[in-house]
């Protein structure tokens, strides 16, 4: 059977991190579908255009579109606009390749763009509820007022946490229409190893405790709460020789340094920038806990990870997280956007002894392989 992904959320050569659980979700698809992509790229007039694929990805052959969309004011036109660029590359795209199915992720302007094509072209698809565009966007009431109208047509709306189907629900989806399916994990990359060996590997300093960072400098992150954090563990005898290592960018990267100078964390801190998933992996098996400090969150990939690697987390009490992180000995859940609760999580898992085999073993059952055997079950129901 054949399958179209459409998303914003797929990565290229520029980008080669955004959406990648999509890419990684349709790689373990592939031996189940025949699945081509469309890459949405909403741009304004003047952006650059051109954008190129992974090699990894030329298998399912990723068509990159632009697509026009206007910024903050434009919650009553965008999926509009979205529809009108899609329009004309999902018919000649459907000619060529007849799928039997579209998997549409990013439920507005993207999902809701497919669910208006969908009716007039005739074919069934499934939305994927990602995380922000459930959090946010049902506060926002024209957008809220869009995906209600569209996303019924919908065969089945996966979300990325059982929370985001209970938001879903609670703003008036059927609670039927709604499936909660995590994310796998790549066990053969994420895996535990010595801890001295992979700072020496990576140049990390092989005394005293690590708290890793792994995502974006943007507020809803909020990588500045964990920088505050570490300014009580800096000032605390017992872990007088703690660095935070971070690793990501984003528009707050530059304000995390300044913030970084201004608490005396200049030495303590280790800005390491954007990596990919093996030197993440690397990093994790470094460390000695993950820390979460978000604002609101689904199910994010890296405390999975983290997981895999049987590292410890320290998360705020958010979204999805508390569906995952179920036990004490998998690290600590604390309130957000307090810095000195955080700082306790984080002191307490650091003077504790982690059993990193229990905490992995409590990782496998996220597998790609169970994902993508439950995402095959629902799509095969919608075409049927």
């Amino acid at each position: 059977m054949k399958l179209l992904f459409v998303s914003n959320l797929f990565p290229d050569t520029r980008e080669p991190q955004r959406g990648l659980d999509n890419a990684t979700l349709l790689s373990h698809l592939t031996g189940r579908w025949e699945i081509r992509a469309i890459a949405l790229r909403p741009v304004l007039p003047w952006h650059r255009r051109g954008w190129q694929c992974r090699d990894v990805d030329r298998p399912i052959a990723p068509a990159y579109v632009a697509v026009p969309y206007v910024p903050k004011i434009g919650s009553a036109w965008n999926h509009r606009l979205m529809a009108g660029a899609l329009r004309e590359p999902l018919r000649k795209l459907r000619a060529q390749f007849a799928f039997d199915a579209v998997l549409a992720s990013w439920l507005y302007p993207d999902a809701c763009a497919v669910a208006a094509l969908g009716e007039v072209q005739g074919f069934p698809f499934v939305a994927i509820a990602q995380g922000s565009d459930v959090h946010q966007y049902l506060t926002i009431p024209a957008r809220r007022k869009i995906m209600r109208a569209a996303l019924p047509r919908a065969a089945a709306i996966i979300t990325r946490s059982a929370e985001l189907s209970r938001l879903l629900a609670e703003a008036g989806f059927a609670r039927d229409q709604l499936h909660p399916i995590y994310n796998g994990i790549d066990f053969t990359r994420f895996a535990p190893a010595d801890p001295p060996t992979a700072r020496r590997a990576l140049g990390l300093p092989e005394a005293g405790k690590i708290v890793l960072f792994v995502g974006n400098f943007y507020a809803i992150k909020n990588p500045l709460l964990l920088l505050e954090a570490h300014a009580h563990l800096a000032g605390d005898p017992a872990f007088a020789d703690c660095h935070l290592v971070m690793l990501g960018g984003g528009p707050l990267e530059a304000e995390a340094h300044a913030l970084a100078n201004r608490l005396g964390l200049d030495r303590r801190v280790i800005f390491a920038g954007r990596q990919d998933a093996t030197s993440v992996a690397q990093h994790m098996q470094a460390a000695d806990v993950l820390a979460v400090p978000s604002r609101n969150e689904g199910v994010p990939n890296v405390i999975l990870e983290a997981f895999a690697s049987g590292l410890p987390v320290v998360a705020t009490k958010v979204g999805g997280i508390p569906e995952v992180l179920s036990e004490d000995f998998l690290g600590r859940l604390v309130e957000p956007g307090n810095d000195e609760t955080l700082a306790a999580g984080l002191r307490a898992v650091l003077a504790s002894t982690p059993d990193r085999s229990r905490i992995r073993n409590h990782g496998r059952q996220f597998s790609w392989e169970r994902t993508a055997a439950a995402y095959d079950t629902l799509l095969r129901r919608a075409v049927r």
